[in-house]
């Protein structure tokens, strides 16, 4: 089970300054190269904890998850804004005037959070250190949706990428993270935290197997939303016998029977491990178990 002594939330030694997303979104990478594998992706107006620098690369934890690792120096900034709005849409510009023929400075995807000037143009916000982006695309950093399946259904087909949590590329524990936390509720980052410190436990249908075939006896103990944990892998329910998952198999975000899944996947990895259920209300009203 994962702990706080995990390395990959474990803080690291020594004094820390805090930093600001300034890009549109940053991989926090595993070593300081541009080739070490990704973590996560830290978004545009998330806030870092810096340990120091080894070439063009920060030590950084990120504030929202205790993720921690190597981010590109370029894409930080150590004047904190305080945001103001977060992006509603799955995916929007942000153009250096207020006119839709500019051509844009910066991408941004669900969730990032921008810091609205005062500023406004017709429907356009103008957002310090990001632009000028589109109010339809905008909501309060008090705004929540509520059906965390529907949030995942609209990543339907962006590429697989490992450690992505953003509309250009996501995981699978990035697309559940960013799902629920569009409704209001945080999840840790990495599959086996989220099963290990995220909802309740589910007491799943019965599953058999026949012939090298596995049987997913449905029944009513499944619903909308319930997160499916294989090892070092998760899926959101979309109804009791379909998953919303990104993946390797399909290389994107895709919808399948959820038979289909238990099969393929328990060939790979094996069984499923667990069923979680997040009670929305009850995980907005109290801080996270595992911050």
């Amino acid at each position: 089970m994962p702990d706080f002594n995990d390395p990959r939330l474990a803080r690291p030694a020594g004094p820390a300054t805090l930093f600001q997303v300034a890009s549109g979104a940053v991989a926090v990478r595993k070593a300081p190269r541009a080739d070490a594998e990704a973590g996560t992706f830290a978004l545009h107006g998330e806030t870092l904890d810096v340990f120091g620098q080894e070439g063009a690369f920060a030590r950084v934890q990120c504030r929202r998850d205790r993720y921690t690792g190597w981010a590109l120096a370029a894409g930080l900034a150590p004047a904190i804004l305080t945001p103001t709005h977060k992006v509603s849409a799955l995916r929007t510009y942000a153009f250096p005037a207020p006119d839709v023929k500019a051509p844009p400075v910066l991408t941004l995807s669900l969730g990032a959070r921008v810091t609205a000037t005062g500023l406004r143009e017709g429907a356009w916000v103008e957002c310090a250190r990001a632009g000028w982006v589109h109010e339809r695309h905008l909501a309060g950093l008090g705004v929540f949706e509520g059906d965390p399946a529907g949030v995942a259904s609209r990543f339907l087909g962006a590429p697989y990428l490992w450690g992505g949590r953003e509309s250009l590329g996501l995981d699978c524990s990035g697309l559940t993270q960013q799902a629920f936390e569009a409704c209001g509720v945080l999840l840790p980052r990495d599959s086996d935290m989220q099963m290990a410190w995220s909802g309740t436990e589910v007491t799943p249908p019965v599953s058999k197997s026949t012939q090298n075939d596995t049987v997913w006896a449905q029944n009513d103990t499944l619903r909308r939303g319930d997160l499916v944990f294989w090892e070092g892998h998760v899926g959101i329910l979309t109804a009791p016998g379909h998953l919303l998952h990104a993946n390797a198999h399909h290389m994107m975000t895709a919808e399948e029977p959820l038979a289909e899944a238990v099969e393929r996947i328990g060939k790979i990895v094996g069984p499923v491990l667990s069923v979680r259920r997040i009670d929305l209300a009850a995980a907005r009203a109290q801080p996270p178990v595992w911050l």
